[in-house]
């Protein structure tokens, strides 16, 4: 199997008919993790919807094993990781039903839903609805949604929002996890990842 790789070269994009970024070009390898940083309003949420092919970007290409993602949509999407602003959860659900729910729709076997469970110290609540969980928890189970997935890309927006310290620590000990077993991470932040060896693209210079 070829190494993990994405390319994007050229990216522009605009929001109400003005430029939020453009030409933007870099590449990513496996083990990598690039952080996206800048003011509100610099791009980084955008970078990601586009990247998601949620939003339509003006120029550019984004390339994945040398292979244009546009062509097949669907594939694409299935190599994504993906974390938002919003967490994504059914409130009506348990933690493990949401876990459980998203792996099936991806197509992918539960098989890694005890051990990101453990990641985020969610076993205690796994049958907890989540409606009934504060901020951080949710974003916990948020988190154990993408570290369960066998996405090998994680596009993550805020990922420490709401996290105390722990939840932070643990959020970097899967960020590393995933990295050391060659997967690729592009987070958009206000706080350090604090990784070693972790990329930055300052947006809205």
């Amino acid at each position: 199997m070829k190494p993990a790789s994405l390319d994007v070269t050229g990216l522009s994009c605009r929001r109400g008919g003005r430029p939020v970024f453009e030409g933007l070009s870099f590449g990513l390898a496996g083990g990598e993790l690039l952080a996206l940083t800048g003011r509100n309003g610099s791009g980084k949420t955008t970078l990601l919807r586009a990247l998601a092919l949620l939003v339509t970007t003006v120029t550019g290409e984004i390339r994945w094993q040398g292979e244009d993602v546009v062509l097949d949509r669907e594939t694409w999407r299935r190599q994504i990781g993906w974390l938002g602003h919003l967490d994504g959860l059914k409130g009506d659900l348990g933690v493990r039903e949401n876990l459980a729910i998203a792996a099936r729709l991806r197509g992918e076997a539960p098989d890694r839903i005890d051990q990101a469970l453990a990641a985020f110290e969610l076993e205690p609540l796994a049958r907890r609805e989540v409606r009934t969980l504060s901020a951080g928890q949710r974003r916990r189970v948020a988190l154990a949604r993408v570290a369960s997935t066998h996405a090998p890309l994680w596009l993550l927006d805020e990922p420490l929002n709401a996290l105390d310290a722990p939840s932070q620590a643990a959020l970097r000990t899967t960020l590393g996890r995933h990295l050391a077993a060659g997967g690729l991470v592009i987070a958009a932040t206000h706080a350090p990842i604090d990784l070693a060896g972790a990329r930055i693209l300052e947006l809205g210079r």
